[in-house]
């Protein structure tokens, strides 16, 4: 597949993820713009050629713009869309509610810690937790080491793990990082002998003897199942 091909289609994918996160306060010259911005950053022209899908006649209204690029730029729906459990739905509630993120921004980070649950054999209610101790579901989170996306990975250390044709910007596509941060904290519960020290590990904080960072992803997780069992009346 080319490389024009699949930025076109890695754009036209999470166009409807950054509106909904960003809550409609980002209007979609802001968005074009920005896309912009990360093709000339990485010196590669086919994705400005990838970003002329999402154009629009000039005037036009803004509103009407935001409009018209959001449905140039969405696939078609799939036949059955994934749903999330019970228990998933009301921690993602919870998770709205504390974190003030929207619902319909959240629901594919937990439909993908749900996906990468199951494959991995991981509590998805672990990985949640750990995306809300690493960036509070924020998708574009950087840290001042180069950490990146919801589950604050680091690419230079898991570039590996990438799915074949993915780039440098890949990890702040939430699915992307998801699939990977669980990969990672596979890894570590196994390399660890453990869930406590292979969170700690997952943290880069081995060596903490209070593991704080593994108390507090659990604490998370606890929350999120007490919030989920009071919803479902359990």
């Amino acid at each position: 597949m080319s490389q024009a091909i699949l930025l076109r289609k890695w754009i036209s994918r999470k166009t409807e993820f950054i509106l909904n996160f960003m809550q409609g306060g980002l209007m979609a010259s802001g968005l074009i713009l920005g896309l912009a911005l990360a093709a000339l950053l990485a010196k590669n022209p086919a994705a400005l050629d990838a970003l002329k899908s999402l154009q629009v006649p000039p005037g036009q209204t803004q509103a009407r713009q935001g409009n018209d690029a959001l449905q140039l730029a969405l696939p078609a729906e799939p036949a059955s869309s994934p749903t999330l459990t019970p228990e998933m739905r009301a921690a993602l509630a919870f998770a709205s509610r504390r974190y003030r993120v929207s619902a319909q921004a959240l629901d594919p980070v937990f439909l993908a810690a749900q996906a990468a649950g199951r494959r991995m054999n991981l509590d998805p209610l672990l990985i949640v937790a750990v995306i809300a101790i690493e960036s509070r579901f924020n998708p574009f989170a950087e840290s001042v080491v180069g950490a990146q996306g919801l589950m604050q990975v680091m690419p230079r250390w898991h570039h590996d793990k990438l799915p074949e044709g993915y780039g440098a910007l890949s990890l702040f596509d939430p699915e992307v990082n998801v699939e990977v941060g669980a990969q990672v904290l596979r890894e570590s519960i196994r390399r660890m002998g453990g869930l406590i020290p292979g969170l700690q590990q997952f943290a880069g904080d081995s060596d903490d003897p209070d593991q704080t960072y593994a108390n507090k992803v659990l604490a998370e997780k606890q929350q999120m199942e007490r919030a989920a069992r009071s919803h479902l009346g359990a």
